[in-house]
């Protein structure tokens, strides 16, 4: 009578063990759009990496160029696509040739903006670079660069200053009477495709 009762009750227990786990896991199903921490770690790399690329551009000389790679004849990035902005990489400078290589290869792609203060004190932005809508694993990174009146612009037809007065460039001189023309913020967010 002891066994019979001591086999009853491992039965009994085996079912509310075996009911618990299975209760669990329909608790927690996991899709492939579940947020893991395998995905937060793919996020917070690729925020890293974005970030570096933009501190090693403007150590290395290259942000500056791309941001004043405008062409005022056709007021738009010099060599960019009907719409004004590049859309299947980064602009034709070192500063693209090191998006396309950083990004590019790992099937990420990118946007890149300019953005800037206006006359008027309110913020505009401008495209740079266009691969699509981010999807809701973006990140971002941004990176400072400062413009003054007498930098060049890339097609020869004058500096900064010259190509504002004329309407002609993306952004308005910040300080119309100093020599600093505007701090000019860069973004890029990228994503996985």
């Amino acid at each position: 009578m002891r066994g019979q009762a001591h086999t009853l009750e491992g039965f009994a227990a085996a079912i509310v063990l075996l009911s618990g786990v299975l209760f669990a896991l329909q608790a927690t199903a996991v899709t492939p759009l579940t947020a893991s921490t395998s995905n937060q770690h793919i996020e917070n790399q690729q925020g890293a990496v974005a970030e570096g690329t933009l501190a090693a551009a403007e150590a290395n000389g290259t942000l500056r160029p791309a941001v004043l790679y405008w062409n005022t004849t056709t007021e738009r990035f010099d060599h960019s696509g009907d719409d004004g902005v590049y859309a299947a990489g980064g602009p034709p400078l070192p500063f693209g040739a090191t998006l396309n290589e950083t990004f590019g290869e790992d099937r990420i792609a990118f946007n890149v903006e300019v953005g800037y203060r206006r006359a008027d004190g309110s913020r505009g932005r401008t495209r740079m670079v266009y691969m699509g809508s981010p999807s809701d694993n973006a990140v971002a990174a941004t990176r400072s660069v400062v413009l003054y009146d007498d930098d060049p612009l890339a097609d020869g037809s004058g500096n900064v200053s010259a190509a504002a007065d004329a309407d002609r460039f993306y952004a308005d001189d910040s300080d119309p009477d100093g020599p600093l023309f505007g701090v000019m913020e860069v973004r890029i967010v990228v994503w996985r495709i």
